[in-house]
């Protein structure tokens, strides 16, 4: 471009002129060089590694040879050469200390990032057999929780629940054996051959209210005893006698019954049990097995049954602490604590990373601009290098302050 309007000056001038274009006519040929050297690349990588470690430094020398090319035409008018020079070579100095800290910007930030994937790499990894180690732990890890809560105190629930378990056993096993006298006996008095269906299950609802009854009498009967109330001790032992009396006749006796033949098959109908056996037996069977079960859930799961119906607290029992819950955080407060926390942690991150991307390219750029000011108002805007992105962003505060014009000495 430049030798086309050096051609069309005449040729008794072009030689004059030539020799003033000397110091910017050969950047053109230097920058068709340059373009040649980027674009001719034996391999992606090459290419990648040019445009990466090459371009912004070679695109801020050619702003600085312009700049000071075109410098050398405005020697002639300025009126302090000496400072103008010396602004001008310290401007150089700033640019090559630019393009240093560009390439150590470039191998930080990739020391950075592959410290970081390694980092998170060796993170994910322990995540990881962590978690398999909490997995293949976790049958023991539960059993032991559970069993340390168990063992703490409280509301005992598997006798509880073992309570429950047991009293709907015997009031199924009761009603099988009652059903056939209680339908003949509905039968007669209402004069059909048949009973309705939901007769079962009234029935055993009926006995299993009945067996938790019997159960609640014999934990009345407990309590009188340990107070020692003679009065009540004896009016419990009667109902306790009417109610195993009622159970007696009505339940186990039936269920005496139901064995007796087996019994008198295997004596070779040499013995024939009469009312007093059958009555005896079933009284201790009942005996016996109120005791057992009371004896090893009975006790313990009565009182949260009477809780839970009258839907009282539970008393203390005597000579066991009580233990007191901790009053324990919302489930969601320690989630979203480490949420922010991880939140803040990413903004911080994201600023450095982003000053560990953005400052080597702004070095560059600045530098650029700083010959660019130098030219125009002998000055540079830019004090390098840049320690934070917040000199950057105050940019426009700095251009204000260095283009105010020069006030003039008074007279």
């Amino acid at each position: 471009m430049i030798e086309r309007i050096m051609g069309r000056f005449p040729e008794a001038w072009r030689e004059l002129i030539e020799l003033a274009a000397a110091p910017i006519a050969w950047l053109p040929g230097l920058q068709h060089m340059a373009i040649r050297f980027f674009f001719d690349s034996p391999s992606g990588w090459a290419a990648t590694a040019k445009f990466v470690f090459l371009l912004l430094p070679i695109l801020l020398s050619f702003a600085a040879i312009w700049c000071t090319g075109f410098s050398l035409y405005t020697l002639p008018f300025r009126s302090r050469r000496i400072d103008f020079v010396s602004t001008l070579l310290m401007t150089w100095w700033d640019a090559a200390r630019a393009v240093w800290m560009y390439w150590i910007g470039i191998l930080r930030m990739g020391a950075v990032v592959i410290g970081w994937l390694v980092t998170l790499v060796g993170l994910a990894l322990k995540l990881g057999f962590e978690a398999l180690r909490q997995l293949v732990l976790l049958p023991w890890s539960v059993s032991g929780r559970m069993t340390d809560r168990y063992f703490r105190g409280g509301v005992p629930w598997l006798a509880f629940g073992m309570l429950l378990g047991w009293s709907a056993l015997e009031a199924t096993i009761f009603s099988f054996t009652l059903m056939p006298t209680l339908s003949q006996v509905l039968a007669d008095l209402a004069g059909t051959d048949g009973v309705p269906r939901a007769t079962t299950m009234v029935l055993w609802c009926f006995l299993l209210l009945l067996i938790m009854g019997s159960f609640a009498c014999v934990q009345a009967l407990v309590e009188a005893v340990e107070k020692r109330e003679v009065k009540f001790i004896v009016q419990i032992a009667l109902v306790e006698m009417f109610v195993m009396f009622f159970e007696v006749m009505f339940l186990y006796r039936e269920l005496v019954d139901a064995v007796t033949p087996w019994i008198v098959q295997q004596t070779g109908d040499s013995f024939h049990p009469g009312l007093f056996f059958t009555l005896g037996v079933a009284a201790f069977g009942w005996v016996g097995i109120r005791g057992m079960t009371w004896f090893l859930f009975g006790q313990y799961g009565t009182p949260p049954l009477l809780a839970f119906i009258s839907r009282e607290p539970m008393a203390p029992i005597e000579g066991r602490p009580v233990v007191k819950e901790a009053n324990e955080p919302s489930w969601w407060k320690e989630p979203l604590a480490d949420f922010k926390k991880e939140i803040g942690w990413l903004h911080d991150k994201s600023d450095q990373l982003l000053e560990y991307l953005a400052l080597p390219a702004l070095h560059l750029l600045a530098a650029a601009m700083n010959f660019a000011m130098v030219l125009i108002t002998a000055r540079p805007v830019f004090a390098l290098p840049f320690k934070s992105l917040k000199e950057v962003t105050e940019t426009r505060e700095m251009l204000g302050v260095h283009l105010q014009p020069k006030r003039q000495a008074s007279a």
